[in-house]
């Protein structure tokens, strides 16, 4: 098979993103860091965690979630855990599993981190696009992951329309984001 080369179009896209791919994590945790003494990793961890139900899930459940192995993930929680963030216990319904669980103080660190957060992520992402651009940003990252994700195990996680218990509890989680 012939190798379908980049036209000079197609390069000018891929380069920038790229460059937003490898530039946007670094701007997401240097403000973290700053503002709540937490990584972009862990902030998000105790977002997925606070928006569960109980605030509580499998860890296998909080993998999928974060896009994480459970090797790092284990790793990262275990750092939490250390500082009062999370705990984790056996899973009352199958003792083979663990559940991780969003302390009181993991509840307050992920709440005080999510204005900064959420004003990183419009000022950097959000706010420099039209609506109509915004629109076309979702139905990329849809066409994206259908490549990415072909069984939509991370699509469904992220459509704010796919549980209305979900959703209401999301929309009164300002750690969302």
């Amino acid at each position: 098979m012939e190798t379908r080369w980049l036209t000079d179009d197609e390069r000018a896209v891929w380069l920038r993103l790229v460059a937003v791919v490898e530039l946007l994590p670094g701007v997401l945790d240097a403000q973290l860091r700053a503002g709540a003494g937490l990584t972009h990793f862990e902030y998000f961890v105790l977002a997925m965690l606070s928006e569960a139900p109980e605030r509580t899930l499998r860890m296998t459940a909080l993998a999928q979630r974060t896009t994480a192995t459970l090797q790092r993930l284990s790793h990262v929680v275990r750092r939490l855990e250390d500082r009062g963030l999370v705990k984790r216990y056996p899973c009352p319904e199958d003792g083979r599993a663990t559940n991780a669980r969003l302390t009181q103080a993991g509840w307050e660190a992920v709440v005080a981190a999510a204005p900064g957060h959420v004003d990183t992520v419009r000022r950097h992402v959000l706010d420099p696009l039209t609506p109509v651009q915004l629109q076309q940003l979702r139905g990329i990252g849809d066409a994206l992951l259908q490549g990415l994700d072909p069984n939509g195990r991370l699509t469904g996680l992220y459509d704010p329309h796919r549980d209305p218990e979900a959703t209401s509890a999301a929309a009164d989680d300002p750690a969302v984001g």
